[in-house]
């Protein structure tokens, strides 16, 4: 398993931006499946994003056109650009990495998980 911690949570305001990172504790990371996932109260966990090793980037119906993932194989790291952001994206947002998986939008694909970081948005 890597190690992976979040950062870039907060509150906004609706219409505005936010940007999440991912640092992953690992020398394999070109290896790794990558993958967003949220969790809001009373909900549950659903799938965000996800970047394939080899690349394939995936995205839920609800931020499609909205957030975009990206990687740094160099820096080792995982971001998300969220834009538009809506009161309905506010939940914890969680980094996950599986070695060499296709983005299926499962979150029992996923070995490695950060603890997270709240992204509210108010309207």
């Amino acid at each position: 398993q890597v190690q992976l911690v979040e950062s870039g949570g907060g509150l906004v305001q609706a219409g505005g931006s936010l940007t999440l990172s991912c640092a992953a504790s690992t020398d394999a990371f070109s290896r790794y499946s990558l993958g967003w996932f949220r969790h809001a109260p009373g909900k549950e966990r659903k799938f965000v994003a996800g970047i394939s090793w080899n690349g394939y980037t995936k995205y839920s119906d609800s931020v499609t056109g909205r957030f975009t993932i990206s990687r740094d194989i160099a820096n080792k790291s995982l971001h998300l650009q969220m834009n538009s952001l809506q009161p309905e994206d506010t939940a914890v947002y969680y980094c996950t990495a599986q070695q060499f998986i296709v983005i299926t939008g499962r979150p029992t694909d996923f070995r490695s998980w950060g603890q997270g970081t709240q992204v509210t948005v108010s309207s």
